[in-house]
């Protein structure tokens, strides 16, 4: 933490900022020198500002902070250059919420597992109304999932993932395969 760097040196002292009639003043000098160790964290942290809001370049104990700015949750479980990357890419993983491929990218970035999203028919437009829906109806949305960098698939994470990130009016089943389906992603 930035209040635990002990004899942290003020880039701006408030000794000399005062008035020329305080400069010679011990007292004074000492009173804000005792000042200048207190507040150097705070202006440390105030003139690297732009690096606290990077999560490339934030410290660690910040970074938490960060993420609760783009509504993002960090597993503790996750090394710390994941917990940057799912914050770098919050906004990104908020627009693809609740479709097939925000659902992919969430369980690639945040478990190391590949995935493929089978969920109905699709979608057709038509100039001509009454035209028939393009396949059948789909009860359930199936998201198999299969071994990526992760090497292995952790089930009970994944299904609270999936859980979490399909939207709630859609049931979904997770299915876990050892290896890639042919003609998967």
């Amino acid at each position: 933490m930035r209040a635990a760097l002990p004899g942290l040196a003020s880039r701006h002292p408030l000794g000399g900022l005062l008035p020329a009639m305080y400069a010679g003043d011990e007292f004074t000098q000492r009173f804000t020198g005792g000042l200048d160790a207190v507040l150097s964290a705070i202006v440390s942290t105030m003139d690297n500002l732009p690096g606290y809001l990077d999560p490339r370049l934030a410290p660690d104990d910040f970074l938490s902070w960060l993420a609760s700015w783009v509504a993002t949750r960090l597993d503790p479980a996750w090394p710390e250059p994941l917990r940057r990357v799912v914050v770098g890419r919050a906004v990104e993983l908020h627009r693809w919420r609740g479709t097939a491929r925000g659902l992919v990218e969430r369980l690639e970035l945040s478990l190391g597992v590949r995935a493929q999203v089978l969920d109905g028919p699709g979608a057709a437009w038509s100039r001509t109304p009454g035209t028939p829906l393009p396949g059948a109806a789909v009860d359930t949305v199936v998201v198999r999932v299969w071994p990526g960098r992760s090497g292995e698939v952790d089930r009970a994470r994944v299904a609270a993932l999936v859980a979490a990130a399909c939207p709630v009016h859609v049931a979904c089943a997770v299915e876990v395969l050892t290896e890639a389906p042919e003609g998967g992603a």
